[in-house]
């Protein structure tokens, strides 16, 4: 099975990158599932019923979130709805919405990290006990742990090294050069990078964001808009033990 995962979808050019590249992507890579990260992809802070229609509608499958999963107001009560979207598995008990979904045959969970991040329960221990429980429905299973600290990112992929099919950072938006196969077949990267404009920093304007470094002064960070491009890997996975064939990073 070969699958795309698509980084950190920033705003409307993020969109726009998805709905240009991911139909013929799939075509020329003969890909059978698109995951992607869409926490950013509304005024690249959260996710509207909008935007989620237009990833789905562009070819996306699966969409996972992090950290700015409630950032657009109701979202809580649209997630509730669309299996689809999955949420971090290690918000407390009773959160709205799913940290973790089978779309396809692919079990796709999110995790968010809690090293530099917001207050969480421990990721390790919560995702420990789902995999347990859907290795009983798909060896196919991919992780996005969406995090700050790369140690935490790789502990993790450590951690399920053999028990899942890829564990897949996300959240800095700046791309790694560690993609690799590792020894019990688990494909790892510690971040797939950003999808949205990259004359930016990390999709904002550029100009605003060293205006507030410089000025220590609130600015108004709009998304950019310049050189958009999309960023993610291809993962080729074995479909009777779950394990991974090869990851390849992909920057379109």
């Amino acid at each position: 099975m070969k699958i795309l995962f698509i980084g950190d979808i920033v705003g409307s050019p993020g969109r726009h990158a998805v709905a240009t590249l991911v139909p013929r992507l799939r075509q020329e890579r003969g890909l059978d599932m698109v995951i992607a990260n869409g926490e950013n992809s509304a005024h690249g802070a959260g996710l509207t019923e909008a935007t989620v229609g237009a990833l789905l509608g562009s070819g996306v499958d699966v969409i996972t979130t992090g950290d700015h999963v409630w950032d657009q107001k109701g979202f809580e009560k649209f997630i509730e709805l669309e299996p689809r979207v999955v949420r971090p598995l290690n918000y407390p008990a009773g959160t709205p919405g799913r940290g973790s979904s089978v779309v396809n045959g692919v079990a796709v969970i999110n995790l968010v990290g809690r090293v530099f991040m917001p207050p969480c329960d421990c990721p390790f221990r919560a995702v420990q006990a789902e995999v347990a429980r859907l290795r009983q429905q798909t060896n196919l299973i991919v992780l996005d742990i969406h995090a700050e600290a790369t140690s935490e990112k790789m502990a993790m992929g450590w951690f399920l090294d053999g028990q899942v099919s890829a564990v897949l950072g996300t959240h800095t938006h700046v791309p790694t050069a560690d993609g690799q196969i590792l020894p019990k077949g688990t494909a790892f990267i510690t971040d797939v990078g950003m999808t949205g404009p990259h004359d930016s920093v990390l999709g904002r304007d550029k100009q605003a964001v060293i205006r507030r470094f410089v000025t220590q002064m609130p600015q108004k960070l709009e998304v950019a808009d310049g050189n958009v491009l999309l960023n993610g890997v291809i993962l080729d996975v074995d479909d009777s033990t779950g394990l991974a064939r090869s990851i390849e990073r992909i920057r379109a």
